[in-house]
This record gives C-alpha cells, sequence and structure tokens, in this order.
C-alpha cells in the first residue's frame, strides 16, 4: 500500500512538472507575441501616409445639333500622395506629384487625340529635429513629364512645307527634356501640421535636355561651336513653401512652391547668365472635395517662370513685335475635374 502511494506521488508529481513547462512555454509564446505585436504597432504609428488620387473625365457628342458644336473627350488619371515616418528628433517625408490626360476634339482635321496634361515632381527630404519647430533638413527632388509635347499651330493654320505637304507639329519637350533634378541642405520651419516653409543655402541643380533640338529654348550652355551642352549645372539658393490642409471632412488642399536662384549662372554664359536673384518658380496647388464617397470636384492649378526658358509670346494690347517674340514668360495652367477620386 505504501509503495502504489509513492508511485501515485511520483506520478502526480512528474505529471504537474510536465504541465509546469507546458503552461510555462505557452506563458512565453503569448508573451513572445504580445511583445511582436507591439513592435509592429509602434513601427506602424511612426508612419503616415496622406494625399488624393482619381480619373476626371468630360465627354460631348453631337448628333444634328443646331446650335453646334464639335465632339470631344478629355480626361486625366492624377496623384498626389505623400508618405511620412517620424520618430524621436528624426523625419521623411516623400511626396509624388504627377499627372496625365488626353483630350481628342472632332475640330481638328488632323492629330484628333492630343496631350491635355503631363507632369511628374517627386521630393523627398530627411530631417532632423534642433528646435521643436526647426529640422536641419536634406532634400532631393526631380521634376519632368512622361509624353512628348507637341505645337500644333501650324498643322492647325494648314502649313505646307516646300514640297507641298502637310507639316508635322513641332516638338517642344519630352521625357528628360527638360528635367530638373535638385539636391540641397538647409533648414525648414513647421509650426504645424499644415505649414512648412524651408530655406536651403546650399542648393545644387542639374538641368538636362536630351533632345538637341530643345537646348537653346531650355537655357543650355552653348559651347564654342555653336552646339549646346545637355546638361547644366548650378549651385544656388532654394526657398521652399507647402500646405497640406485637411481639416475639414472631405476637403484637401495641397499647395507647395519652390524658388531656386543660381550662385554660379555666369560660369556658363558670362553675357546672358541668369543673374542671382532672378528666381525660377514652380507653384503647383490642387484642391479636391469628396462628396457620395467615390465621386469628387477639384481644382488644380500650376504657375512655373523659368528665367531661361524662352516662349514665344502672343499678341497683347496691339503692341508691335510682341506677337512670337521668344522670352522668358509666366505659364499658367488650369483645370476644372468631376470623376471619381479617393481622398486619405
Amino acid at each position: 500500500m505504501k509503495k502504489r502511494f509513492l508511485l501515485f506521488c511520483a506520478c502526480a508529481m512528474a505529471f504537474s512538472f510536465a504541465y509546469a513547462q507546458v503552461d510555462e512555454k505557452t506563458a512565453a509564446d503569448e508573451a513572445l507575441k504580445t511583445k511582436v505585436k507591439s513592435a509592429e504597432i509602434d513601427s506602424a504609428k511612426h508612419w503616415k501616409c496622406t494625399g488624393v488620387v482619381g480619373l476626371n473625365a468630360a465627354q460631348t457628342a453631337l448628333f444634328n445639333w443646331a446650335a453646334g458644336g464639335n465632339d470631344n473627350v478629355t480626361g486625366f488619371v492624377f496623384a498626389n500622395v505623400t508618405l511620412s515616418y517620424k520618430k524621436n528628433k528624426w523625419t521623411w517625408d516623400s511626396n509624388l506629384d504627377t499627372e496625365l490626360g488626353e483630350m481628342f476634339s472632332s475640330d481638328y482635321q488632323r492629330y484628333k487625340w492630343r496631350k491635355a496634361n503631363d507632369k511628374l515632381n517627386f521630393t523627398t527630404k530627411v530631417g532632423y529635429q534642433m528646435h521643436p519647430q526647426w529640422y536641419l533638413t536634406l532634400l532631393g527632388s526631380f521634376r519632368s513629364q512622361y509624353a512628348p509635347g507637341l505645337d500644333y499651330k501650324e498643322v492647325d493654320a494648314g502649313t505646307l512645307d516646300p514640297d507641298g505637304n502637310p507639316v508635322d507639329p513641332t516638338l517642344i519637350s519630352k521625357w528628360l527634356s527638360p528635367s530638373y533634378t535638385d539636391l540641397a541642405l538647409g533648414v525648414e520651419y513647421r509650426p504645424n501640421d499644415i505649414f512648412t516653409i524651408g530655406v536651403y543655402p546650399v542648393a545644387g541643380r542639374m538641368t538636362t535636355c536630351t533632345e538637341e533640338s530643345l537646348r537653346a529654348n531650355y537655357g543650355l550652355p552653348q559651347r564654342e561651336d555653336g552646339t549646346y551642352k545637355p546638361v547644366m549645372l548650378n549651385m544656388g539658393l532654394r526657398i521652399n513653401g507647402g500646405i497640406n490642409y485637411t481639416l475639414v471632412k472631405n476637403l484637401k488642399i495641397i499647395s507647395t512652391i519652390t524658388l531656386f536662384t543660381p550662385y554660379t549662372a555666369k560660369l556658363h554664359d558670362k553675357e546672358n547668365g541668369q543673374p542671382f536673384g532672378n528666381f525660377d518658380v514652380d507653384w503647383d496647388m490642387a484642391i479636391t472635395y469628396n462628396f457620395l464617397k467615390v465621386f469628387s470636384v477639384s481644382l488644380m492649378t500650376s504657375l512655373k517662370y523659368y528665367d531661361k526658358v524662352m516662349i514665344a509670346g502672343k499678341d497683347w494690347n496691339g503692341r508691335p513685335g510682341f506677337a512670337g517674340y521668344p522670352a522668358a514668360r509666366v505659364q499658367f495652367k488650369e483645370v476644372v475635374g468631376l470623376g471619381i477620386g479617393y481622398s486619405f
């Protein structure tokens, strides 16, 4: 009897020890899962993604329409997305602002389909917090377009070449012709999540134009033999400003402005170099409002001024000689759209 009791006690102790081991392992596994999940949550809270994407389109079809008009279709896709990371004193912000669109009109005798919108702007910057509202910032940016841009003035005017054939449209831009790549170091002031302004006294800009026939139009430096270089490098001053307003439900306002003036332009062209203080300007704004969850109305504008980009002007107040005269001019584009959009 005593032996049986001792055997029973030994079995009970062994079972209890085994159970304790399993329970301890289970607790360790649960603790590990909780720790991993907490780490994932902690990592995710440092990231923030905001922006708007959409598709806008308009179409008109006429048949025996007494008032007149033309069949036309216009459509474009767009995106303005910002991805931000913040942990301790470090921040990393990247923004993609892009759009591409086409238009069709029966009014055109040739080339009925034409490019309507084309923009590719990408900016990324890393900042270190020196003060609650001041950041030492390293910034990189790239600006160009996707598809060739064409001038159809002579096509629509019915101009003929020396052989009597209709002329083709004139190429005025294409991928990397031009493009602007910046690398800058400076400070940014961020009083809140809506406004930012940055001053970059150390800023380098690389202007490229791979299409040789367009290089003179975009201010590329000229060689002694009369040809133009495909790349221009400048050191200068860059100033940035930005607005990202999302406080009203379904309404989003995103605006960025970039100013750049070179210190070193005269090294390339002592006679016609861009003087310091003559700023190149890029100002983009997008206002979108979502309704019924999937529909959006948008207003997008772009204003540009480049001191060395020559543009032929139009008649203005009857000034003689103004039309067709190439000069640096303010460029402006405005697009109002209604379509499908998603804001986040």
